[in-house]
């Protein structure tokens, strides 16, 4: 037999109904249900309702509502690898952002994986959320119609096809031509990149890397990778045992840089007397790492920020067409790409 003297307060709330809370704020059942629902009620009697529930401790059937509603309240986040801290500050801007207009947030890791992708999107189907900010890889981005998910869609750090969806990236080509040209003002002439190989931003900082080489009569060795520290470390180790070694190297993100630097010291390759880097991404970590690394900072807060903008603005007008916001990044030049002595030398390299 239960001691009904022992019963948690948990046990009391669950045997709370909407009834109760009518009773409890002296209105009908189905006033609380559109104050609860976010239905056309006045302020008074909403504040009402609400302490009504407080001092109830009645639980709403969220399920419920949500079945009724078709509406959640709930956006999913969708991001390529949340170990990347820029992932991790642009998840920590949309929550802000959208705690601030009462919707919760669903994360969900992809690992760069489009059938990842595709599964979070039916779960987003399932989970009938308001809308979802995503980075997808560039084979789902070509892809990707929100039409067909039923919710609208906002790309973070990738572009879809134009006209597809909505997205909020950075200015790569900009980006990469400011590391160009401050490797080329240290001396650099040798300039080679590791980019990632999954996305439409590897692509378009490997482009921008090109170009800018192109403009001074100069070629850039560019190998393509999966984007994680372990396949950078291993590609530069590779690079290094070859007879044309490169003068700096350019990471296309932060965890890309991370393994450069693994593998140049595993190499036993002294920073930036013997190689520069350069890369993306200023996480906290890159102004510690020897003598500082050279890298483009991304307005990531302004990133997530934007993006969810973008999404209630595109839940208040669903009809206008897909924009794209561009926003620039910013250099910080640190040791790592300190001037090149060896070009000092003469046009030969000598001393190298």
């Amino acid at each position: 037999m239960q001691d009904h003297d022992n019963l948690t307060e948990n046990d009391c709330k669950m045997t709370v109904r909407i009834k109760d809370v009518a009773r409890a704020a002296g209105v009908s059942v189905a006033t609380v249900s559109r104050a609860l629902g976010d239905g056309p009620v006045s302020d008074e009697l909403r504040k009402k309702v609400e302490a009504a529930v407080a001092a109830t401790g009645y639980l709403p059937n969220l399920s419920a509502r949500r079945l009724r509603s078709q509406h959640s309240h709930t956006i999913g986040l969708i991001v390529s690898d949340i170990r990347n801290p820029f992932f991790t500050a642009v998840s920590r801007a949309v929550e802000d952002a959208a705690y601030a207009v009462g919707m919760r947030v669903i994360l969900c890791n992809t690992d760069e994986n489009p059938q990842k992708e595709a599964m979070y999107l039916r779960l987003m189907q399932e989970e009938r959320v308001t809308g979802v900010i995503f980075a997808p890889t560039r084979a789902t981005a070509q892809k990707l119609d929100p039409q067909q998910l039923g919710f609208p869609v906002v790309l973070i750090d990738r572009a879809a096809p134009p006209g597809h969806a909505d997205a909020v990236v950075l200015d790569n080509a900009e980006a990469a031509s400011l590391l160009v040209e401050h490797l080329l003002a240290q001396g650099y002439r040798r300039i080679g990149g590791l980019f990632g190989n999954t996305s439409t931003t590897g692509a378009e900082r490997h482009a921008g890397v090109v170009a800018a080489m192109q403009r001074h009569g100069l070629q850039a060795e560019a190998r393509f990778i999966a984007p994680t520290p372990e396949a950078a470390e291993q590609a530069v180790r590779d690079w290094l045992r070859e007879p044309a070694q490169p003068e700096a190297l350019i990471a296309s993100n932060g965890l890309v840089l991370l393994g450069m630097l693994r593998g140049a010291r595993a190499a036993g390759v002294s920073i930036p007397a013997q190689l520069a880097l350069a890369g993306f991404d200023n996480d906290n970590w890159t102004e510690l790492a020897g003598p500082g690394l050279t890298v483009i900072e991304q307005p990531v807060y302004d990133i997530g920020r934007t993006a969810m903008k973008m999404l209630l603005e595109r839940l208040e007008d669903p009809a206008r067409s897909a924009r794209k916001v561009v926003l620039s990044g910013r250099l910080i030049a640190r040791g790592s790409t300190a001037h090149n002595l060896a070009a000092d030398a003469g046009p030969d390299g000598a001393g190298r």
